[in-house]
């Protein structure tokens, strides 16, 4: 039984943030203190490092929950699938459901419950659940999708990976301008055939010896504002070097698990939350088999999208096979290779053939 994708859908917010936008902002450092430099050079650095020029906010009157439904309704009909038989729905997420204005994540109930009442699904025996994993949370559902499909205990999954990160960043932080919100998901089938498509390999893993808090939640820079109130915060140095020394080995233990040859790799869907740290992965990941990093082989919309964590790879697959991403585009045949890292800190990857 091989696990395929038999449809994609997505939800990008229509309220777009520029670069331009923060120059009006008061950023503070971890110290609690003003920055020396004007909000054009830090902004000038951020674009240099990150590859972010702008974002996408979701609208006030929307939460996490919403974009999930939206995205989940169009991969089920380019699925072609009965929503009533879905055996799993499966959503990575990492905060729930944040109404705009509120600093109180709502969990209750979890964000697949409230995503399978929005599809109006009866049937009891369609199980949501969700996967708190990071940023890593969508690739993650996918593994486990795979598990139930190859084991018999499903024949179709539904995968989202919605998220409101804009929600959680402290605004006097400069590591706000990372964060964006977004919702990706997929139908996964089980399909017999000798076939070499689908999903041909995974590899996950958890590193907490030392970097279990390099993403954590704390308070505000500013030191005015309530220091009850918690925000997504982040080791960015730590994060980079972690990523660089890990996540290469973790993209290769999946494709060596495979048998597909480095060659026979099209295209590098990674999670985006720096430009600059994913071309030094992939590059770095490239190397381990004495190989140059073919061009055009990392498709990428951090430029306009963001970091918009479990969404990212998702919409960026969705983007991709709608023909919405000028020069990428996905053939029958085409290996793919997802690889994620985040929170955790976790790190996985998925070789998939279509």
């Amino acid at each position: 039984m091989k696990a395929i994708i038999t449809g994609t859908g997505s939800y990008i917010p229509t309220i777009t943030k520029k670069n331009s936008d923060f120059l009006n902002t008061t950023f503070y450092n971890e110290k609690n203190t003003l920055f020396p430099n004007s909000n054009e050079i830090i902004i000038k650095k951020f674009k240099a490092i990150t590859g972010i020029e702008e974002r996408r906010y979701l609208k006030p009157e929307m939460n996490s929950s919403d974009m999930g439904i939206i995205a989940a309704k169009i991969a089920i009909k380019k699925a072609g699938i009965n929503k009533e038989d879905l055996d799993y729905i499966i959503v990575g997420q990492n905060f729930g459901d944040i109404s705009h204005g509120s600093d109180q994540s709502d969990f209750l109930p979890s964000v697949a419950s409230k995503i399978k009442y929005g599809l109006e699904i009866e049937n009891p025996n369609c199980v949501g659940y969700d996967v708190v994993f990071g940023c890593p949370g969508w690739i993650q559902g996918l593994i486990q999708a795979n598990i139930y499909i190859k084991s018999g205990e499903a024949k179709k999954c539904l995968v989202i990976g919605t998220e409101t990160l804009a929600r959680v960043v402290d605004p006097y932080d400069r590591d706000s301008m990372i964060y964006a919100d977004g919702a990706g998901a997929v139908v996964v089938e089980g399909v017999e055939s000798d076939n070499s498509n689908g999903i041909l390999s995974t590899a996950a893993q958890t590193f907490t010896k030392e970097e279990a808090f390099y993403l954590f939640y704390g308070k505000s820079f500013n030191p005015n504002v309530n220091p009850n109130i918690n925000y997504i915060k982040m080791h960015g140095r730590k994060i980079y070097e972690f990523a660089l020394n890990n996540v290469p080995n973790a993209m290769k233990i999946a494709l060596d698990k495979s048998g597909v040859s480095i060659d026979k790799v099209t295209k590098i869907l990674i999670h985006q939350a720096n430009e600059k740290m994913d071309e030094a992965i992939v590059a770095r990941f490239y190397k381990l088999y004495n190989k140059e990093m073919p061009k055009n082989s990392m498709p990428m919309t951090i430029n306009k999208y963001g970091n918009s964590s479990v969404a990212t790879i998702p919409t960026l697959l969705d983007e991709i096979l709608s023909g919405n991403l000028e020069n990428h585009q996905i053939n029958k045949g085409d290996v793919l290779l997802f690889a994620s890292v985040g929170a955790g800190m976790n790190i996985n990857a998925v070789v998939y053939k279509y």
